[in-house]
């Protein structure tokens, strides 16, 4: 149950210091996150997600600032924020010994549920996170998409209203990170609010409706993908030639018609651009005249790993 608001977590200045460090983990992190909804927590190593996320949810006491989860203060209420939530740590956390079953009837007992009331919990949570039919199963002989899954299951033994996921995919698969992106779906479909901390942009562009980017524990940049993706400029184009040094002599050619820094990978130039068909001919023509014929020309949006780029090198810029 929320107390009375209909945002699921607020922080206001939040600052942290751990003892003997230099710099602070957070440095005035402001946070709002509404009901019903997932927010992306982006940042380089050593941003500040993970003490976010150990701040909020009661894990580590904040230095200064404000913080509410649910409608209950972190530092006031700490008790009332831990029966609202669930975490997800990096790692999962089901004993490998167990069953499927005995873990989460093992984590409903630990939560205060008698064991019929666990048992059936348990049933749902296997059958919600297409685990039924391994249920019985040793953990141990699960996939680590499957392993994952359960691990949000044990997370939400007691359906809390807002869970914690921090990098739920690290180490997984592509198709075993896409298991894991659809049980979370499915969970914010349900009407859980999620704090998702990633290091995949395409993580947070698959999941997230608003995004957080953190740089030194503040944030420094927020809005929906499509907003953040706004910043970088319009659209790009994509060209890809037959070799490297193709590419190689393609990129003094275009570059005076980018709205930008240009990307260049092997065999492949990535040009930001205004306006999308008078670039696409003038990119054209450019090639054309120096007798460069690339295998492929495509227009597209920026990525979030563009505009994390983009980000890093205006905070480096201004520190």
């Amino acid at each position: 149950m929320y107390g009375m608001t209909r945002v699921a977590i607020s922080a206001r200045g939040v600052s942290k210091t751990y003892a003997g460090a230099e710099q602070a983990a957070l440095n005035g992190f402001d946070l709002e996150v509404p009901q019903g909804t997932v927010c992306g927590l982006l940042g380089p190593n050593g941003a500040g997600k993970t003490t976010a996320v150990r701040v909020l949810s009661t894990l580590m006491r904040l230095d200064s600032g404000t913080a509410t989860v649910a409608g209950f203060d972190v530092m006031k209420q700490g008790a009332q924020v831990r029966k609202n939530i669930g975490l997800v740590g990096q790692y999962a956390a089901v004993d490998e010994i167990l069953s499927g079953r005995q873990n989460l009837v093992m984590f409903g007992r630990l939560n205060g549920l008698r064991y019929r009331d666990a048992d059936k919990r348990a049933t749902e949570l296997l059958e919600r996170f297409s685990l039924a039919d391994t249920g019985s199963k040793p953990a141990a002989k699960y996939s680590g998409g499957m392993r994952r899954r359960l691990d949000l299951a044990a997370s939400l033994i007691i359906a809390p209203p807002v869970l914690f996921v921090d990098e739920p995919t690290t180490g997984l698969d592509v198709q075993a990170r896409q298991e894991v992106w659809l049980a979370i779906r499915e969970l914010v479909a349900g009407g859980t609010t999620v704090l998702l901390t990633t290091q995949y942009l395409e993580e947070a562009d698959q999941l997230a409706g608003h995004i957080a980017m953190l740089w030194h524990g503040r944030v420094v940049s927020e809005g929906t993908p499509e907003e953040l993706k706004q910043m970088v400029g319009g659209d790009w184009i994509d060209l890809t030639f037959a070799s490297p040094e193709l590419a190689e002599r393609a990129i003094p050619a275009v570059r005076p018609l980018a709205q930008g820094d240009l990307h260049a990978e092997p065999a492949r130039i990535s040009i930001p651009v205004a306006e999308r068909t008078k670039a696409m001919l003038a990119i054209a023509g450019a090639l054309s005249a120096e007798g460069i014929e690339p295998e492929e020309i495509s227009l597209r949006r920026p990525t979030l790993d563009e505009v994390f780029l983009e980000i890093s090198k205006k905070q480096e810029v201004a520190a």
